[in-house]
C-alpha cells in the first residue's frame, strides 16, 4: 500500500492548509491545558464532561503528535501524508464531542498508522539509523493509541507515550548530530537503546515493577547518549539562537534523566508523586523544552514564515523550568499550595510561548 501511495507526484500544500492543521493541534493544546487546570483543582475557562479523562491524548497525540506528523508530511511532500496530522488533530476534537470517546481514539489511531507509513516512505528514499529510530517512535505512538482505544488506563499507556516522544526527538537530534560525526558504532548504540525502549515498554505493560525499572534504564541510556554526542549541548556558552537551543536542549535532557531515575527507583505507579513526576518530567520538562528549542527552526519550514530569535523567548523557558521544579519539589516534600502554583505557571509558560512566538512571527 505504501509503495502505491509513494508513487503519487510530489506536491506542495498551501500554507493555509498547513495553518489549518496547525490550528487543530493548537485546539488540542488549549483543551489539554484547560484539563490540566481542572486536574490541579484550579479554576478553568471551560468545564466539559470527560475533559480531565482525555488530558493525555489531547496533549501528546492531539498536540505534539500533530506537530510532528505535520513536519514529517511537509518533508515527504505527498498529499496522503497530511492525513496523519488531520486525523490526530481531528481525533483530539472528537474526544471532546458528545460521541463515544472510542471514536476519537480510533481516529487518532488512524493518524498514528499513517505516521508509521510516512516514515516507511521516507525510508524508501534513504534508509538511515535516525529514520529507523523515529519509525520505532511512531510504532510506539500507534501502540499507545491502540491501547487507549481498547480502554487500557493511562498509567499503563504512559511508557508507550514516553517512548514515542523520546525516540522521535532522539532520532531528530541524531539527524542533526550526524554532521558533527557520531561514528556508525555510536549510532547503532542509540538504535539499540531505541529498540530497548520499545521492548521494555512492552515489559512494563506486563510486569510493571521489573519492566518499569528496565524502561527507566533505557531512558537514562538515551539521555547519556545525547549528552555525549549531541553537539548542541556544547553550545550553552555561545550566543543568540545557538545558545537558546542549547539551553532548552540541556534542560530537556535533565528532565529525561529525572524521568528515567523515577522509573528505575520507584516506578511510575498508577497515581501519586512518582507518577506525577514521571509524566510531567517527560511531557513538560523533556517534550516542551524540545518544542521550545526546535520552534525557531521547524515553524519556518512548516509555515514558510520566519520565527526570529529574540531574548524574550527565554521568558517561557525560565517560567517552564522553575514552575516544573517547584512542582517536583512539592511532590517530594508534600507541599500542596506550591504544587498548585507550579501547575498554574506550567500552563502560563506554555501559553506564554505561544503568544510570544505568534507576536514575533506577526511582527516579522
Amino acid at each position: 500500500m505504501t509503495e502505491v501511495l509513494t508513487a503519487t507526484p510530489s506536491v506542495r500544500t498551501p500554507v493555509r492548509a498547513r495553518m489549518l492543521l496547525l490550528a487543530l493541534g493548537g485546539a488540542s493544546l488549549l483543551a489539554g491545558l484547560d484539563a490540566a487546570l481542572l486536574l490541579a483543582g484550579l479554576p478553568a475557562p471551560v468545564t466539559v464532561d470527560r475533559l480531565e479523562e482525555v488530558h493525555g491524548p489531547l496533549m501528546v497525540l492531539g498536540f505534539l503528535a500533530t506537530l510532528i506528523a505535520l513536519e514529517r508530511a511537509v518533508a515527504l511532500r505527498r498529499r496522503w501524508a497530511y492525513l496523519s496530522p488531520a486525523f490526530l488533530g481531528a481525533g483530539g476534537l472528537l474526544l471532546l464531542s458528545p460521541l463515544p470517546v472510542a471514536v476519537g481514539h480510533a481516529v487518532q489511531f488512524a493518524g498514528t498508522v499513517v505516521l508509521v507509513a510516512i516514515y516507511r516512505s521516507l525510508a524508501t528514499r534513504a534508509l538511515s539509523i535516525p529514520l529507523s529510530i523515529q519509525w520505532l517512535g511512531a510504532v510506539m505512538a500507534a501502540g499507545a493509541a491502540a491501547l487507549w482505544w481498547i480502554g487500557v488506563p493511562s498509567p499503563s499507556v504512559l511508557p508507550f507515550l514516553t517512548g514515542f516522544l523520546v525516540l522521535t526527538i532522539a532520532g531528530e537530534r541524531l539527524e542533526l548530530a550526524r554532521i558533527a560525526g557520531p561514528s556508525e558504532a555510536a549510532q547503532r548504540v542509540l538504535l539499540g537503546l531505541a529498540a530497548g525502549t520499545l521492548l521494555t515498554a512492552c515489559g512494563a505493560l506486563l510486569w510493571p515493577v521489573a519492566g518499569g525499572a528496565a524502561f527507566g534504564l533505557a531512558l537514562l541510556g538515551i539521555a547519556a547518549w545525547l549528552v555525549r554526542f549531541d553537539v548542541a549541548t556544547r553550545l550553552v556558552h555561545a550566543s543568540g539562537l545557538p545558545r537558546y537551543v542549547a539551553v532548552n536542549l540541556v534542560a530537556g535532557l535533565v528532565w529525561l534523566a529525572v524521568a528515567g531515575v523515577t522509573w528505575l527507583l520507584w516506578g511510575a505507579g498508577d497515581d501519586g508523586p512518582a507518577y506525577d513526576i514521571a509524566i510531567h518530567a517527560i511531557g513538560l520538562g523533556f517534550a516542551m523544552s524540545m518544542v521550545l528549542a526546535h520552534a525557531p527552526v521547524i515553524l519556518p519550514a512548516v509555515l514558510r514564515r520566519p520565527l526570529p530569535y529574540r531574548p524574550v523567548l527565554y521568558v517561557a523557558t525560565v517560567a517552564l523550568q522553575v514552575s516544573l521544579l517547584a512542582r517536583v519539589l512539592a511532590d517530594v516534600r508534600d507541599l500542596p499550595g506550591v504544587w498548585e502554583a507550579g501547575a498554574a505557571v506550567n500552563v502560563l509558560a506554555v501559553l506564554g510561548f505561544v503568544v510570544i512566538s505568534a507576536g514575533l512571527v506577526i511582527r516579522k
